[in-house]
């Protein structure tokens, strides 16, 4: 079957290169829809009322639609696919500057759930915004700086009590080390050095690390994709070729990539799920097209929204971790998310929807339970079903090393991955 999306392992490779942190996320995405035809919207203006393709922008978070070709009428529904853009990490602290046994440090926190060890001995970048004065008001600009600034040594074996391994304290460490002295130096004044502005006039940030490896496809075969951030990148890229496919291929439904920030520690804040975001970002495409409070009411129940958050594939290493009757291999498909106490949020009408999307794109489905001796993860599917009152299936593809600073998926399944979200965005195509 031809492809519909175009989308690639190297395709997200490059993807992933270029979105170190949730903003750039937002702006590689912006990038892309821009390219194609969209346009951005701001929050504090009107909307335009004829059809068209465009987004907009809140923090880290970015929820992109087309009405191209939509029916006419104020009550089509919508077809939602949502991820997440932020991964675990480690981020910088307010007051950075810390020197310890003649080394200069700087302070570090995990964000998220972060998988410590894995970090330790790598060559780690900056990457995140700044708030910088402009006069009497303030403006955000992007920082990135793609050298080997900042490292978290491991302690070395000889050290260990046991020569097992060391149990990490986030609070003491992981902070970085990026030169030698007795005299904290200023990172603060490095990342505004960095940005090309003043010191003085940076009023806050948000900065945080990243691994500098660049991801690759490996394998003798190429068959894997290792990068960091695949958790949720990889649903970023795959939703995003899905939008731009969809986009060209109107159906009867309003097509809608809703990603958002602060997933990884609870989705509670002003742009992450629980937000007011994709509720009023759904109203307002309905007011703009004519329509009012009872068309939007009228629009939800036909309305089904897709929740992207990458799978466990079962681990060669530890398949006694996964529930036996339900393997999960890498390369070979979507995954459909189940859990009994709504961790997911797939009901049986929200998988039926996305199990006819695989099959009309072609691509083969796998079903994946976590074991019930074992707390389960959640994702943005519960939220989004109870915050948006719209039939919702957490799906995703299978990786490996899930919240480690570098995970592992198939090279197949980011084809795959997308394929299934762009038919899922054209119902009845």
């Amino acid at each position: 079957m031809p492809s519909m999306t175009q989308a690639d392992a190297q395709g997200l490779c490059s993807f992933v290169d270029a979105s170190p942190s949730p903003f750039h996320v937002c702006a590689t995405v912006a990038g892309r829809l821009a390219e194609q035809g969209f346009t951005e919207l701001r929050e504090v203006d009107a909307w335009p009322s004829e059809p068209g393709r465009h987004y907009l922008i809140r923090g880290g978070s970015l929820i992109a639609w087309s009405t191209e070709g939509a029916a006419d009428r104020a009550a089509t529904p919508f077809r939602i696919v949502g991820g997440h853009t932020d991964s675990p990490n480690l981020r910088v602290k307010q007051h950075p500057d810390l020197n310890s046994a003649g080394w200069q440090l700087v302070g570090l926190e995990p964000y998220g759930g972060a998988w410590l060890n894995s970090w330790l001995d790598r060559d780690l970048g900056i990457s995140g915004r700044i708030s910088v004065r402009d006069g009497n008001s303030v403006r955000d600009k992007l920082v990135r700086v793609d050298r080997p600034i900042l490292r978290v040594p491991q302690l070395a074996i000889h050290l260990s009590e046991d020569r097992k391994g060391v149990q990490l304290d986030p609070q003491r460490h992981v902070n970085g080390i990026w030169g030698i002295g007795d005299e904290p130096r200023s990172f603060l004044e490095f990342v505004a050095a960095q940005a090309g502005v003043a010191v003085g006039s940076v009023l806050g940030w948000e900065l945080m690390t990243h691994d500098l490896a660049p991801s690759a496809v490996v394998g003798e075969r190429g068959e894997l994709v290792s990068a960091s951030r695949l958790d949720n990148q990889g649903t970023c890229y795959a939703g995003l070729a899905a939008l731009l496919a969809a986009a060209q291929r109107p159906g009867p439904a309003i097509p809608v990539l809703a990603l958002f920030d602060h997933e990884e520690v609870g989705s509670m804040s002003d742009r992450g799920a629980f937000s007011d975001l994709l509720s009023a970002v759904l109203e307002r495409i309905v007011l703009s097209r004519g329509g009012d409070r009872e068309d939007l009411l009228r629009a939800k129940p036909g309305s089904v929204c897709a929740s992207g958050d990458m799978a466990h594939a079962t681990h060669p290493n530890y398949p006694d971790r996964h529930e036996p009757a339900h393997r999960i291999a890498v390369n070979g498909g979507p995954v459909l998310k189940v859990n009994q106490n709504l961790r997911y949020a797939s009901d049986a009408a929200g998988a039926a929807a996305f199990a006819l999307a695989c099959d009309r794109a072609g691509v083969p489905l796998q079903r994946y339970l976590h074991r019930a001796d074992l707390p389960c993860g959640s994702t943005i599917g519960p939220i989004t079903a109870s915050r948006i009152g719209v039939s919702t299936v957490d799906v995703g593809a299978p990786q490996l090393a899930m919240h480690s600073a570098r995970e592992l998926m198939g090279a197949a399944d980011v084809t795959a991955y997308a394929e299934a979200l762009a038919a899922f965005l054209t119902p009845g195509e």
